[in-house]
């Protein structure tokens, strides 16, 4: 793999540079493969890092100093080619030695820890990551929008588990609140238990939107809102229990949702779980003499850098109930006691962006000096989803139309007969082309929404992915028996094979770049970039046919780049097709 040929090139400059072997680190990186074509180089060094690092004098010409270090360098049987080019020194290594050491992990049984096991990844920190994602608010159904923070936050707990994190995936409810008194102040007036058990979350949409209208219009019923609320608070039965099928109904139909996704949940837990202990956050506040009162009557803390009260979060209504921020400020603290956790991670849309800046801040106010370690991954919005019937509204909508749109692309291919369940594999593919356009940008940016370019074969999307990962199955069962424990890596120096292996090299770095700011689209462009060198080398090595040795070796190729593709849609969130 590469670190093998990292440690070597290491070597090489620590004997050189009389410097340690691990500082080079930072500066040396695989290089990229551009073009389809295979590059005259491995790995380069970064001059300008090491410049600044210390390793080498700030002051001087860079291109000078990197031809005079490419010179010093000694070529040997692993590096057979150093060049020096635009203030980097370029290091090309045998290519049988590329193709044995990045080709050799697939035939121990160790597929799916390729590139895992890399020197670079384990520099990364390991531990304990909650991430806390998706948090639909009960009585609602799953509104499109929370599409994103499902994925982002379920793409962020497959790579932090696959790079050796203890993960709790958490999905923090938000069924607590004013919104539940006009509810059940609703549901007293328009609701119906029948219409709840046929349809409950329209029926309860329904009935949300009546008491809305009425409560526009007539007192009355925003007084009997908030006393359903405070029944709720003093835990009366009849509140209590209208309440607790409200949520039961939710998250067994949020729950059919995830299943199709593929997401799933070690905790659902809520606001409401921390209802109790969000005035104990108050008394706290107020012992610690960081709970003001204002004019009105509002409990806020002062966050304001001189003390002058010119910003300012409010943690408490004048009525004394508390707010969405105090039961954060619960939860953050009970999480810490019972999960002990090394970092929290909050996946939800960029306008949330100052609440968990303040959650921080009045945390770290509090002495909780773990505030440092909680994160809010911020999002965009999706602008232009809708299906053919118009706006989208529900998440179930935008998968029903995945799903459709696919099989019907499928249905003009005649492999789409030979399928057991054309359906599942129209949704799993589907749900890849949703995932791959969310994660093509940077995840602050807004992205318009295509259905066409989303659900193209061809492109940068993830049927793109799905077609090639179906194909290498395909290419793999016909070759059953071929593959061999060990093949001969000199077979493997054609123009289209070499690009792959380059390639595969710098599969560590995408994911070690992926943890470092919990973007997917590194490892997307990684994966679209893989999914085109493949396309190419199927083109030209034949397998079947090709003499046995020769065969071995380009089925050991294809092996490798199907188990790389294969791992890499995992942690992206997607389910790999064997058929499509």
């Amino acid at each position: 793999m590469a670190c093998f040929f990292r440690r070597i090139i290491a070597a090489k400059l620590s004997r050189t540079l009389q410097q340690a072997e691990d500082v080079f680190s930072p500066a040396l990186s695989a290089v990229s493969v551009l073009k389809r074509q295979q590059q005259d180089a491995e790995f380069k060094l970064s001059v300008s890092i090491l410049r600044e690092n210390g390793i080498l004098p700030s002051s001087g010409d860079v291109q000078q100093q990197t031809e005079d270090l490419a010179t010093q360098l000694k070529q040997d049987s692993v590096v057979e080619g150093i060049s020096a080019q635009r203030g980097k020194v370029f290091f090309r290594v045998n290519r049988t030695l590329l193709a044995q050491k990045v080709l050799e992990p697939f035939g121990k049984g160790e597929d799916d820890k390729f590139g895992l096991s890399s020197d670079l990844l384990k520099t990364l920190k390991r531990g304990t990551t909650l991430v806390e994602y998706s948090s639909p608010n009960i009585a609602k159904k799953f509104h499109a929008g929370h599409l994103r923070s499902t994925i982002i936050g379920n793409f962020i707990a497959n790579l932090k588990e696959s790079l050796g994190n203890k993960v709790i995936r958490m999905n923090y409810l938000g069924d607590w609140g004013m919104q539940f008194g006009l509810l059940g102040a609703g549901f007293n007036q328009f609701g119906c238990q029948t219409k709840l058990k046929q349809n409950p979350l329209q029926h309860l949409f329904e009935v949300y939107v009546l008491v809305n209208k009425e409560a526009e219009q007539n007192e009355a019923v925003q007084l009997a809102a908030r006393d359903f609320f405070r029944q709720l608070e003093q835990k009366e039965n009849q509140a209590v229990s209208l309440w607790q099928q409200f949520r039961e109904i939710s998250l067994s139909e949020y729950q059919d949702i995830y299943k199709r996704l593929g997401v799933h949940f070690d905790i659902y837990s809520g606001e409401s779980f921390h209802q109790d202990q969000a005035q104990e956050v108050v008394q706290q506040l107020q012992s610690q003499g960081l709970l003001k009162t204002t004019e009105r009557g509002l409990g806020v803390v002062d966050l304001s850098p001189a003390g002058d009260m010119s910003s300012v979060c409010t943690v408490l209504r004048s009525d004394g109930t508390t707010l969405y921020i105090t039961r954060d400020l619960a939860a953050a603290i009970d999480r810490r006691e019972k999960y002990h956790f090394d970092e929290m991670i909050y996946v939800t849309d960029k306008s949330q962006a100052n609440h968990f800046h303040q959650l921080f801040q009045i945390l770290q106010a509090m002495g909780h000096s773990w505030a440092d370690r909680c994160q809010h991954v911020a999002f965009g919005l999706v602008r232009g989803m809708k299906t053919r019937q118009g706006d989208v509204v529900f998440l179930e909508d935008v998968l029903d139309e995945a799903r459709a749109r696919m099989l019907h692309n499928m249905n003009q291919s005649e492999t789409t007969k030979d399928m057991d369940n054309p359906e599942d594999t129209a949704q799993k593919v589907g749900i890849s082309a949703l995932i791959a356009q969310d994660f093509k940008g940077q995840l602050l940016s807004d992205y318009k929404f295509d259905w066409d370019q989303v659900l193209q074969a061809q492109g940068d999307t993830g049927v793109f992915l799905q077609y090639t990962h179906a194909r290498l199955c395909s290419l793999i069962k016909t070759n059953e028996g071929v593959e061999a424990d060990t093949f001969d890596p000199s077979l493997l120096l054609e123009q289209t094979s070499i690009p792959v292996l380059q390639h595969l090299l710098s599969y560590d770095e995408v994911l070690y770049q992926a943890a470092q700011d919990l973007q997917p689209k590194h490892l997307l462009r990684f994966l679209l970039k893989l999914c085109q060198l493949i396309g190419t080398a199927h083109k030209k090595l034949q397998v079947k046919g090709s003499p046995q040795d020769v065969a071995q070796a380009r089925l050991r190729l294809f092996s490798g780049a199907h188990s790389v593709l294969a791992n890499g849609m995992r942690i992206l969130g997607m389910t790999p097709v064997e058929k499509m």
